[in-house]
């Protein structure tokens, strides 16, 4: 039967065809239009209907195969994948890990980090001090933009270990990252911008809430020295959203050079840099520069949570942005909610004054720092031929594989032996030239763990002739 499927492209967008066919059936999937279970057409039925060559619409199905959106049985066509397969991307909704999860024995995806080390029983310390302290005022409503002992709290803990220049009244708590980044977006809508630079690749999560938020994302190429500062100066745009200090997926550092010529670009176009501080924690002092933002407190917003340094679960986050935008911001906040729970922050703040917060960071950190070892060395025995990206520390590895090896193919294997993993083209947004690559996530997967799945993905590894040439 020739099936029917409501999608378009545009020839005239900078996209290529099958990434515009990737993306815009991964949207049907997530927005609940295609269920699991629906026969979806062939690719050469589609192929027919849209009016493109073939190898687009293969390469779209296999890619969103790969990712467990797609179902393709010999003889039955394709369908939409069961369990929903909107749970299989990374969203700023942390999804349900457990249920996607099922039936892997190791999960090697980006999107969280090592939850079980929580310190339940600092934290507990800290909560029930908190409660046992609390008089009216604070089992009260919070100020919207956040209890001014936590915000004066964070604003010296932020300064100490990050560099940041702010005061506490122009800083914001904020329910995550994802409440910050909205309200900044709305911001940036309401001053008249209609799109948002990102980093290609990038957050595949960050740049659907952007379009979700009401901007179009613009992606900008990243090198080994970080985001092309070049071409974001031709761009268009006059805001960017990007990880300066460790560039997420790849690792890369933004050098002083192009740190210089950011700023000078932000003030040139009267525009913004939304700093994404999502790991600085977890870097080495030889790998950390300063935030972003110390160089230019007009023009860089700094944004970060404790849902990589603590757990998601605490929807905490905190914005520090130039006195005039934060204005705007807390008008935006002031008709969505009433702001975050005030007995977390106060025990946030305690867990910050104690010390609590130092010495888990550092415990992670040197952690993190003996998986990233592993890492190499079980890349370099069972993946000969592969490049790791980056320096060695952070969450992931981005992993180049060599150009003729196929990388949806690796995923799918890797999948059959019980390792869930990303392939590099699942965080692009258009940058297509980049090599073959795997994104390897050690921040919820113990040592002995690790070491164990990438012995597994060295087996899908050879199998598909990754180090015959």
């Amino acid at each position: 039967m020739p099936w029917q499927l409501a999608l378009t492209v545009d020839r005239d967008s900078p996209l290529p065809l099958a990434v515009q066919v990737r993306n815009s059936l991964r949207r049907l999937v997530e927005n609940g239009s295609l269920r699991p279970g629906t026969r979806i057409p062939s690719t050469r039925q589609l192929a027919h209907d849209l009016g493109v060559s073939r190898s687009v619409t293969v390469e779209a199905y296999e890619q969103l195969a790969a990712e467990g959106y797609l179902l393709t049985k010999r003889g039955s066509g394709t369908t939409v994948s069961e369990p929903p397969a909107s749970q299989a991307v990374p969203t700023l909704v942390a999804p349900d890990r457990d249920r996607e999860s099922a039936g892997a024995l190791w999960d090697l995806r980006t999107g969280t980090s090592d939850i079980a080390a929580f310190p339940r029983q600092e934290w507990i310390r800290c909560l029930t001090a908190v409660i046992n302290d609390a008089g009216r005022q604070e089992l009260s409503y919070a100020p919207p933009a956040g209890v001014p002992l936590t915000r004066h709290v964070l604003t010296g803990y932020l300064g100490r270990v990050r560099g940041v220049r702010t005061r506490p009244e122009d800083l914001m708590l904020t329910a995550g990252f994802a409440q910050g980044l909205a309200l900044i977006c709305q911001v940036l809508i309401d001053r008249g911008h209609t799109a948002l630079g990102v980093e290609d690749p990038g957050h595949p999560g960050e740049r659907e809430f952007i379009t979700s938020s009401g901007l179009r994302p613009v992606g900008i190429p990243v090198d080994q020295d970080g985001l092309r500062v070049d071409l974001l100066e031709r761009s268009g745009v006059r805001a960017v959203l990007m990880t300066p200090g460790n560039h997420f997926p790849t690792g890369a550092r933004l050098g002083t050079d192009r740190r210089e010529r950011l700023i000078a670009w932000a003030r040139a176009v009267d525009g913004y840099v939304l700093e994404d501080d999502f790991d600085s924690a977890f870097l080495h002092r030889s790998d950390r520069l300063p935030a972003l933002q110390s160089l230019a407190p007009d023009r860089v917003v700094y944004a970060g949570s404790a849902s990589k340094i603590l757990a998601p679960a605490l929807r905490l986050g905190w914005l520090a942005a130039p006195s005039e935008l934060m204005a705007s911001v807390e008008h935006v906040r002031s008709g969505w909610d009433i702001g975050c729970s005030g007995i977390e922050q106060l025990t946030l703040a305690r867990f910050i004054d104690t010390g609590a917060l130092d010495r888990h960071q550092r415990k992670m950190r040197t952690e993190f720092h003996k998986r990233r070892a592993v890492v190499h060395r079980q890349c370099a025995a069972h993946l000969p031929g592969t490049r790791l990206l980056g320096r060695d520390s952070g969450l992931q590895a981005y992993v180049e594989l060599p150009r003729h090896l196929d990388e949806q193919a690796l995923v799918r294997a890797a999948r059959n032996r019980s390792v869930l993993v990303r392939g590099g083209r699942f965080y692009t947004l258009a940058d297509t030239t980049r090599p073959p690559a795997l994104v390897v996530s050690y921040a919820s997967v113990n040592r002995a763990e690790l070491s164990r799945s990438l012995a597994a993905l060295g087996e899908a590894y050879r199998e598909l002739g990754g180090a015959a040439r």
